[in-house]
């Protein structure tokens, strides 16, 4: 798989991508209606379309030609910080590295920032130890991830690329 910037022509298939890995991640801590109800507000095509064209950021997939593995969005909240946003990876290539593939171009993508922060769900163990190998270490919590009154605890993580 390689990593190219996403397009309005991938959005369906992202989103799809979005929905079955939300819910084979989050089900069995937020349930599946909880999950469905983040998944149509969050992953919506109308919300990644918004993303799409965003000053500062980056909008990327994995993509063998015949399949979407994996999806990032990021951008660049002040002089010396990304935010990654978003990093997904399907479920059926999971553990193929293309995690590591996105974090690598997000970073070369903003070459002026010093970090690159995130946000990951305090349940969503086996992220918070895939930052955790990739350099990120865990700056703060937050009691809202993703956008204020989600409800969701976070961790808020920092990784200094230079």
């Amino acid at each position: 798989m390689w990593v190219r910037s996403a397009s309005q022509e991938d959005l369906e298939i992202v989103s799809t991508m979005l929905t079955e890995t939300w819910h084979d991640t989050y089900d069995k801590i937020y349930g599946r209606e909880k999950v469905a109800e983040l998944t149509k507000q969050w992953h919506s095509v109308a919300a990644l379309k918004q993303r799409l064209n965003k000053p500062r950021s980056e909008f990327i997939i994995c993509d063998d030609g015949a399949e979407i593995g994996a999806m990032a969005f990021a951008s660049q909240i002040d002089n010396e910080t990304t935010m990654l946003h978003q990093l997904y990876v399907r479920p059926s290539t999971q553990g193929q590295g293309l995690g590591e593939k996105l974090l690598i171009e997000v970073e070369a993508s903003f070459p002026d920032v010093r970090k690159v922060r995130l946000e990951v769900e305090e349940a969503n163990e086996r992220a918070i130890k895939f930052y955790q190998r990739n350099g990120f270490k865990q700056i703060g919590t937050t009691p809202d991830c993703g956008v204020k009154g989600s409800g969701i605890p976070a961790v808020i993580m920092e990784k200094v690329i230079w």
